[in-house]
């Protein structure tokens, strides 16, 4: 099959499929459940089916129409760790929805989210990249306001309203790009000179998407969804919307940039992953403090990548696929626990290692990957995303960054020990489904593998590097 259909395929296949969805539920609720997964895995298989020609160092450009769709290192790698953890929440999400209603809506939104991740990957130019933007915006929206309590839809039109703004935001610094440049084309773009403006825009889309200081507020509340939800925005997708772009359009087009930007994002990543930690430990409600990890752990992506030499990049591209594993599988097992005890409330659990063993000790080693413990994953990401601040000279970032580590493990370590540990304070509880209890053993297992295997994916990123003039050399 020619590589440009192929390409064209991963984003289509998902996008164009969830549609069908609701009319397979009218055939069989199994078969649209299986096709919303056939989907996933399809975008999955076929990333991989073009992973060769990336991997030798070329990049496969696909025009259809006025659609452009760009496939390098960068791409490649993102789209196979969105599509792998899309593929294992779409699974656990047999066992975790089966018994709620709106189920057609809810498979739909999940697959319509994930293709336009892939659109948004692929995006060869920034009106598209804007669009598959957008349309995550939409899919999210709804999701998180599935189960249409007034709480719940408050907190989903706030997540709303917040990325809204940040997108509008980074409109505006695309359209500011145009009238300096006349194009919207990213190879046409590569190596541009941006002005300040239009950074501070595109960084307020950036930074409201993923969730950054002080546009962070947003995804604590977003914790109402559905567990497979969360780890959708949190872990697999949505907040690493944000990072990808700014990788996207700082590294691999390489936009020039004022050089004391890379003194400012790395401030403002500090800050936010040092306050949000404290939160974290303030925090009663279990999907809120796993929340407000997620905020934290962002910083260090964005340290690495606004820092932007080889061993922050990679250690920063690392951390995106560990931390994608590691908090997917720390926000299923918090699905678990809440669905099988009735309660977010930590202070309100205990004990339940005695009855929910599989997924006690899969939370304990996600939450490792997390905590930066070697030799999982987490470490190795981490250990080299504060290198690279620290070879810039930029040694206060780094101590603040090993702060807010030494406080991941604070709060973790209490959580695990308030829920698991102890005497038991609920009704007798027992372990989730099959499904769910596969889900979160395979997160929790390829977060030990991920720091095992540290070399195969360190390996790629360091061919990917060869394609991106933007990295600091």
């Amino acid at each position: 099959m020619d590589n440009q259909l192929i390409l064209l395929l991963i984003v289509l296949v998902p996008t164009v499929g969830s549609f069908v969805l609701p009319v397979l539920n009218c055939v069989s609720v199994k078969a649209r459940n299986l096709f919303a997964l056939l989907f996933v895995l399809t975008s999955f298989v076929l990333t991989l089916a073009i992973l060769p020609v990336v991997f030798s160092g070329q990049t496969i450009t696909a025009n259809f129409y006025s659609l452009t769709l760009h496939a390098d290192g960068l791409a490649i790698f993102m789209a196979l760790v969105s599509s792998s953890l899309s593929a294992i929440i779409v699974f656990y999400s047999f066992g975790y929805i089966s018994h709620y209603e709106n189920q057609n809506e809810y498979y739909l939104m999940v697959v319509l989210f994930f293709g336009a991740m892939m659109g948004l990957v692929f995006a060869g130019n920034l009106i598209f990249l804007y669009l598959f933007w957008e349309i995550t915006a939409i899919t999210s929206w709804r999701l998180i306001g599935f189960f249409r309590e007034k709480q719940h839809v408050l907190r989903a039109d706030k997540a709303f309203l917040v990325t809204m703004f940040g997108s509008v935001m980074m409109l505006l610094g695309f359209v500011s790009i145009y009238y300096q440049n006349g194009t919207y084309d990213l190879a046409a773009l590569k190596g541009s000179q941006i002005p300040n403006i239009a950074v501070i825009l595109i960084l307020a889309g950036i930074l409201s998407k993923s969730a950054t200081l002080p546009l962070h507020t947003w995804l604590p509340d977003a914790g109402v969804a559905p567990s497979p939800v969360t780890a959708l925005l949190h872990a697999a997708l949505l907040v690493k919307i944000g990072v990808y772009v700014f990788a996207r359009l700082f590294i691999a087009t390489g936009f020039v940039i004022d050089p004391s930007w890379h003194t400012i994002i790395p401030i403002i990543a500090a800050t936010s992953a040092l306050v949000s930690a404290g939160a974290a430990m303030l925090e009663t409600d279990l999907k809120r403090i796993i929340a407000y990890s997620t905020v934290s752990q962002i910083g260090f992506i964005f340290l690495g990548l606004s820092i932007g030499n080889e061993i922050g990049v990679v250690g920063a591209m690392l951390y995106i696929l560990m931390h994608g594993m590691a908090k997917g599988g720390l926000f299923l097992c918090a699905g678990i626990v809440e669905q099988n005890t009735k309660t977010k409330n930590i202070m309100q659990l205990g004990g339940l290692i005695k009855t929910m063993p599989v997924t006690a000790v899969s939370f304990l080693l996600c939450s490792f990957s997390v905590m930066g413990i070697p030799p999982f994953g987490g470490f190795f990401s981490k250990y080299m995303v504060m290198t690279a601040a620290t070879q810039k000279g930029q040694v206060w970032i780094s101590f603040v960054f090993l702060a807010g580590a030494i406080m991941t493990i604070v709060y973790l370590l209490r959580v695990f020990n308030l829920v698991f540990m102890g005497q038991s304070k609920t009704q007798p509880v027992k372990e989730g489904s099959p499904v769910m209890i596969i889900s979160v053993a395979l997160l929790a297992a390829l977060s030990l593998a991920g720091g095992i295997l540290i070399y195969y994916p360190s390996h790629f990123l360091q061919i990917t590097l060869l394609q991106l003039p933007g990295i600091i050399r």
